[in-house]
């Protein structure tokens, strides 16, 4: 008897031990799954603050047409209680805002991908597939997909991290209940209150509960069940309670939603959205039809392994044995193989031209000119980006010297080719700088039509209102715009301003504008030919952008009889010299026609009249070829307007 108790003691401190290993290594195993995710995250996070700049998506460069508004005060919330996945919409509404800085943006969309990837874990491993928990990787991945090629659905995911969420409260709920009908009553009270939150999506939340209960539990009754909720929870709380159509009682919040189908703008990269969607459900049905199958035959495994188990050592098999038993050189390699998976997919999902376009409307927009000119050399031949090159290079002074070093064409001054009539986001603000405000206001409207009353839209409404001395309509859109989060201040300012001084005296904007406003109105047909400029220099002979749009619209259409005639109105404005494109269009003119010129007390220089010389005698030598010349007079005369005055294929030359 007492020999015996050495022996029982001696077994139990073995199987102590061996418990203690066995705790330590799934501790080691979860802290390196925690820092592998953390490090994924840290990236994560800085790829969307320092080279997607989520603000280019807060400003939308009139591309994101589905970015939604926010207010504060109860006005604004009540309605989202009136439909299923209001509030959802609500909170999504909200969080888009902090977009407006790219840090608080990127930390908001890092927080949702890692909230979606420890749910797509949890659900994995109460699935017993814990084998694959690298797949909850996949979502963010995705993710940055979405936001690498600036598509907004963050509504649509939010929906789908508040689905996967209540799913893990489901999961997390029933593994203490025992009955059918607790099981049933605990799903049915989640599906009422992810109705209420998320609308259509909804029927995601029935079809992985139904997937679970078949694959984990084996209950197909259950599963069944669960389905047919999946239909009848709609139809009951969407059409008898909420009383919305059955269109919206089913789909709300879906990414099939007719709100995203409808529009041409916002179906860019939906296809990504269905995949986030069907990732889990399809994860969980495969991957848990594999694991049942493979448990049936378990027992032919087992004898095909001693069939063929031999005792010599394969070499791969001595590396994967050291790979799986090496839990640092595992970490290593997962963590490098989920790096180069990640920024290989981000890597060719990049387009750098849609991203340049962002920058150079964001930049425009707040006009930061000397970054704009810098971004837009990565794609200056795009028309929009050329049409505000041109309107940088006027707030800089060098709209007349330094046109021709960038690609042109006559529609590019002012977007005026049919294929451009309904871009009024990336021509209002030119009208305003113009003097042309009932044009920008009506560019404007319709832009508050298409993208919803955006601040910035507001903001300039507010502005052209008070030009125009519509104080009523300014105080409309400046309330509206003091209930915001970020152009409050803005508001609030001019709101205390209009209260003392309603004519706005003191503003030295406001009243710059004023000087500039034509006093007639001018029809749109006319607003793209000459008639309008000179109008406004005749409201104004110092509206020095007027006089420079006019010139530049004269040589890119060839017309320099007229440029020359205008030339006398040099004298209004502090040129030091005769700017370097008006002295070359002049030229091109006097070589022409043979005419004296009279450069309005400015002197041509030799150097230019040399550099004419020299290119007519290129272009004569490969006996008037433009073709053939082209090569050879880029290289030398590529900057200049007699380059583009023989090479661009545009305008009747006058």
């Amino acid at each position: 008897m007492s020999n015996s108790l050495p022996k029982s003691s001696g077994r139990m401190s073995v199987s102590q031990s061996c418990s203690q290993d066995i705790i330590k290594r799934h501790s080691s195993q979860g802290l390196e799954r925690l820092l592998q995710s953390f490090l994924f995250f840290i990236l994560f996070y800085l790829y969307l603050w320092l080279y997607v700049e989520l603000r280019l998506m807060y400003h939308g460069a009139g591309i994101i047409t589905n970015f939604p508004v926010f207010y504060k005060g109860w006005t604004f919330f009540l309605p989202f209680l009136s439909y299923p996945g209001g509030p959802l919409e609500y909170l999504s509404a909200f969080l888009s805002q902090l977009f407006y800085y790219s840090w608080a943006g990127a930390l908001v969309v890092t927080v949702q991908a890692w909230l979606l990837s420890v749910c797509i874990d949890y659900l994995l491993k109460a699935a017993n597939l814990s084998r694959i928990r690298w797949i909850c990787f996949i979502l963010p991945i995705l993710l940055l997909v979405l936001y690498t090629r600036y598509a907004y659905h963050f509504a649509t995911t939010m929906a789908l991290l508040i689905t996967l969420l209540i799913a893990c409260l489901y999961i997390k709920m029933t593994l203490s209940r025992t009955t059918t009908l607790s099981y049933l009553s605990t799903f049915l009270s989640l599906s009422v209150i992810l109705y209420c939150l998320a609308g259509g999506a909804f029927l995601l939340f029935a079809v992985v509960c139904a997937i679970y209960e078949l694959i984990s539990r084996f209950r197909w009754k259950m599963s069944l069940f669960y389905l047919l909720s999946a239909a009848v929870v709609p139809y009951v709380m969407g059409l008898l309670v909420f009383r919305v159509s059955i269109i919206d009682a089913f789909c709300n919040s879906l990414p099939f939603s007719w709100k995203i189908l409808y529009y041409e703008t916002r179906k860019r990269e939906v296809t990504i959205v269905y995949l986030l969607y069907l990732l889990l459900p399809l994860t969980l049905f495969v991957f848990g039809l594999l694991q049942i199958l493979g448990k049936r035959l378990h027992f032919v495994k087992d004898r095909t392994k001693k069939k063929h188990r031999d005792q010599s050592s394969n070499l791969l098999l001595k590396i994967f044995s050291r790979y799986r038993h090496s839990p640092k050189l595992k970490w290593a390699v997962e963590s490098l193989l989920l790096l180069a998976i990640a920024s290989s997919v981000v890597f060719f999902s990049r387009n750098e031209n849609l991203r340049t376009r962002f920058k150079v409307d964001y930049y425009a927009y707040h006009k930061m000119w000397p970054e704009l000119l810098t971004s837009a050399q990565h794609n200056p031949e795009n028309p929009f980006i050329a049409h505000a090159v041109n309107r940088a290079l006027y707030h800089v002074g060098r709209l007349s010297y330094d046109m021709f070093s960038w690609p042109q064409h006559p529609d590019y001054l002012f977007l005026s080719d049919k294929k451009y009539k309904w871009t009024y986001w990336q021509i209002f603000d030119v009208f305003l700088d113009l003097g042309v405000v009932n044009m920008a206001e009506n560019a404007l409207t319709e832009c508050l039509e298409g993208l919803g009353s955006r601040p910035m839209i507001l903001q300039r409404l507010a502005l052209i209102n008070m030009v125009k001395g519509n104080l009523g309509s300014a105080k409309i859109y400046l309330g509206a715009l003091s209930k915001t989060l970020f152009h409050a201040e803005w508001a609030n300012n001019y709101l205390d301003r209009l209260e003392t001084d309603p004519d706005l005296s003191g503003d030295k904007y406001i009243q710059h504008l004023r000087s500039l406003c034509l006093d007639k109105d001018c029809p749109m047909y006319s607003l793209f030919k000459e008639k309008t400029l000179l109008w406004l220099l005749e409201r104004n002979s110092q509206n020095r952008m007027a006089f420079e749009y006019l010139m530049a619209y004269y040589m890119l259409n060839k017309h320099l009889s007229k440029l020359v005639q205008n030339l006398e109105l040099l004298q209004n404005f502090d040129y030091p010299k005769l700017p370097k494109h008006y002295e070359e269009a002049a030229l091109i003119y006097v070589y022409g026609t043979r005419k004296p010129l009279h450069l309005s007390g400015y002197l041509s220089s030799p150097q230019k009249r040399r550099q004419i010389e020299e290119f007519t005698r290129l272009l004569s030598s490969y006996g008037g070829d433009k073709q053939a010349a082209s090569k050879e007079l880029s290289k030398k005369f590529r900057n200049t307007y007699f380059f583009y005055y023989v090479f661009a294929p545009s305008g009747t030359k006058k």
